[in-house]
C-alpha cells in the first residue's frame, strides 16, 4: 500500500494534536521553524542527522 508522504503527514500531525493538545502558537512555532530552517544553510546538517 502506497501512501503519499504528505496525508502520512496529516494524520500523524491530526493524532498528536487530538492526544497530547498542544497549544495553538507551539503548533504554529513549529511549522514556521520547520519551514524556515528547510531553506536555510543549516538543511544540510539537519538533512544529515535526520537520515
Amino acid at each position: 500500500m502506497d501512501v503519499p508522504l504528505w496525508f502520512a503527514l496529516l494524520i500523524v500531525g491530526a493524532l498528536g494534536v487530538k492526544l497530547i493538545r498542544p497549544p495553538w502558537w507551539l503548533i504554529g512555532v513549529l511549522l514556521l521553524g520547520g519551514f524556515l530552517l528547510a531553506d536555510s544553510v543549516l538543511a544540510p546538517a539537519v538533512d544529515g542527522f535526520v537520515k
